[in-house]
């Protein structure tokens, strides 16, 4: 997009003063919350660490979006913290190296996956299973980080007809996450999902799915205009991501104590990464210095340990929602928490994502 135009851009307004508020708004709560009731300095991530030791082999997780920024700082901690490290991503050869590198002890593996592709997540599930077979760990997962996610600045489709961003940000994740289930289920310790969602979530006041079927033509048919509204799409695919993990939690959590699955999620604030990649380059540095003066700008190092909080914290805090690192939580926006947005969104996901699943099995056994 022409650098004149994106600076009188809705969107790019929208980035500037709505995001701005939403962040300053979830610091607010945070100061607020920790003021009334102060959190411990002690880590809370010792009776998880405790439980990942009495397992027979090494425990293992799954981290998309891995290939740089906030996913590869992830797989670095988490390598340290003593898990087999299963990166899925796009040229992951250089961070296994790196990872290496710094921790000789390190255990690592990497699947090139397409998170905006079904058909490469039904691939990288399938690669998977075969890959447990063929090893000596236990043929589960302890933990599933879902932090692949991108900001695309123009409307691209995906091979299965979605909007770029949403299939990335949203229905890529949801479907990694069904195809991976049984896996998380068969740990002889409590599994963890984590969703990496954004404080950009409370900009959304209208979720346009209030029945399954708003929600399958907002996430097949996304309405297109002559600008491309890519900072609310942003906003509603991290939201969906937020109300997946809160679906899930009611589902698996609260209403199956037979399954020893929790879900969290976690939120890094403004991190430096490349997720900008498509802002003009003078608007980006702008916005980074602004960040900067204002001190929200974390570098990926920092902007990472909600994310560990979350997949670190006791089976207890599923549910919750992690931001500002030392292991504290907040409330997220209040729309998502409406059970029957998040219910309306299971349905329809789960319906397209069968009917894509089915398309694609059709073509590859014809």
């Amino acid at each position: 997009m022409d650098e004149w135009r994106f600076v009188w851009s809705v969107e790019f307004w929208r980035m500037g003063l709505y995001w701005t508020l939403s962040l300053l708004y979830s610091y607010l709560v945070l100061l607020i919350k920790n003021f009334e009731w102060p959190s411990s300095s002690s880590s809370s991530s010792a009776y998880v660490r405790r439980s990942l030791e009495s397992m027979p082999t090494k425990p293992v997780c799954v981290i998309t979006g891995a290939s740089s920024g906030l996913g590869a700082e992830t797989a670095s901690a988490l390598a340290r913290e003593g898990y087999y490290v299963i990166l899925a991503g796009r040229s992951l050869d250089s961070l296994l190296k790196e990872i290496k590198k710094k921790n000789e002890d390190a255990q690592l593996t990497a699947f090139q996956v397409d998170m905006s592709s079904i058909l490469s997540i039904m691939k990288f599930a399938n690669s998977l299973q075969k890959w447990f077979m063929d090893s000596t760990l236990h043929p589960s997962i302890q933990l599933l980080v879902n932090n692949a996610g991108i900001l695309a600045t123009s409307h691209r489709s995906t091979v299965d007809g979605y909007d770029e961003m949403m299939g990335t940000n949203y229905i890529g994740p949801f479907a990694l996450t069904n195809h991976l289930l049984p896996l998380l289920k068969n740990s002889t310790a409590p599994s963890r999902i984590v969703n990496v969602t954004s404080f950009t979530h409370r900009c959304v006041f209208d979720a346009g799915i209030n029945d399954e079927a708003m929600c399958v033509k907002n996430l097949k048919h996304f309405p297109q205009s002559n600008q491309y509204p890519f900072a609310y799409i942003y906003e509603l695919s991290k939201f969906y991501l937020l109300l997946f993990a809160y679906e899930l939690h009611r589902r698996y959590y609260l209403m199956d104590p037979s399954c020893k699955i929790s879900i969290t999620a976690a939120d890094p604030g403004v991190v430096e990464t490349n997720i900008m990649r498509e802002v003009p380059p003078r608007l980006c540095r702008l916005a980074l210095t602004v960040l900067r003066f204002l001190c929200l700008l974390k570098s990926p190092k920092d902007g990472v340990e909600s994310i560990i909080d979350a997949a670190l914290a006791p089976p207890e805090a599923s549910g919750e929602y992690f931001f500002g690192g030392k292991g504290r939580t907040i409330k997220s926006s209040s729309l998502s928490f409406d059970v029957g947005l998040a219910e309306a969104l299971w349905v329809g996901s789960t319906k397209l994502f069968r009917e894509t699943q089915l398309k694609l099995q059709v073509s590859m056994d014809a």
